[in-house]
């Protein structure tokens, strides 16, 4: 299956090298590219890509706001919106991942990373560059009042299985990974995924992470 995807940037250099990494994928097709915000919002509703790849400073809408108008809490039918920056800011990176954004990648994380950003995102999984995950998750974990239960003991409705799940990615684990560290099937991982988010009232696997990390679970 093709990956369809919308790629907005100000800058028509970055969109045509964007473009050209994505396209030299086999599963990958550029179906538009946006100059600002506004349009990449219109375009994005129109076209239904797969995956939109949105830079964070774009003039009339930031990148922010597009992903909160495609992908935020109050969108019926949201879409996913990877969020790309030269700007490795905690304002960013927290406000693109509120606004409902699936990934958080950096311009110069190098070809894998973002098109592995684009993959994660089309199969209903986040990825956030490295370095931005580790500040992220130090953040979470300096900002939890004392009064948190200790590990393990937060008050939730997840069986031990589920727990075990939202750990690993917690750390950053893909689906394949938790499969082979668990002896569980692929198919069974993305079971547990789904009913976590379900269980939780969750919407992708950032807001697992940050879950686990705010009811200090992430640890045996």
């Amino acid at each position: 299956m093709t990956i369809r995807v919308l790629v907005a940037d100000d800058q028509a250099m970055v969109r045509g090298g964007l473009r050209l990494i994505l396209e030299d994928q086999p599963d990958i097709e550029v179906v538009a590219e946006a100059a600002d915000g506004a349009e990449a919002v219109e375009a994005a509703r129109r076209l239904r890509p797969d995956v939109s790849l949105v830079d964070v400073r774009m003039p009339r809408l930031d990148g922010i706001e597009v992903t909160r108008a495609l992908a935020g809490p109050d969108v019926p039918d949201p879409l996913r919106v990877v969020v790309v920056t030269t700007f490795d800011l905690d304002e960013y990176v927290y406000g693109a991942l509120r606004a409902g954004a699936t990934g958080f990648v950096l311009k110069d994380c190098g070809p894998a990373l973002l098109v592995e950003a684009v993959r994660a995102a089309h199969q209903g999984d986040a990825l956030v560059s490295p370095s931005v995950t580790l500040r992220l998750l130090r953040h979470l974990t300096a900002q939890l009042p004392a009064q948190l239960p200790a590990a393990g003991r937060a008050d939730h409705p997840l069986s031990n299985r589920e727990v075990e799940v939202v750990r690993a990615v917690a750390r950053g684990r893909t689906n394949q990974e938790i499969a082979a560290e668990l002896f569980i099937s692929l198919s069974t991982v993305k079971s547990h995924v789904a009913g976590i988010q379900a269980k939780l009232g969750l919407r992708n696997r950032v807001e697992i992470a940050a879950w686990a990390w705010e009811n200090r679970i992430t640890q045996p």
